[in-house]
């Protein structure tokens, strides 16, 4: 399954996931955290303007269900909600 997922290149457990607009950022960041997963949005000053991002932090303690149900919330949020339209028109 491949993801049209706005990810920016990282070698690390934080993968960061570009959205653009700080509100967005935040309105992203409450509705994983409505599903369950708990990713901050970063936001400027930490990132220049218009770079807000989720901060997506892996560790040994996620298993590939965890990840696979994320990689499901991020795909409906970008392929099929109105979430990240909103404030961005």
């Amino acid at each position: 399954l491949q993801l049209q997922l706005p990810l920016m290149k990282s070698d690390t457990a934080i993968q960061p996931l570009l959205l653009g607009s700080s509100e967005k950022a935040v309105r992203v960041s409450r509705h994983l955290k409505e599903q369950g997963f708990l990713i901050s949005a970063i936001r400027p000053p930490t990132v220049p303007d218009g770079q807000a991002r989720l901060r997506i932090t892996f560790s040994a303690e996620h298993d590939r269900e965890h990840i696979d149900r994320l990689l499901e919330v991020l795909d409906t949020l970008f392929t099929k909600e109105s979430i990240l339209k909103a404030a961005d028109a």
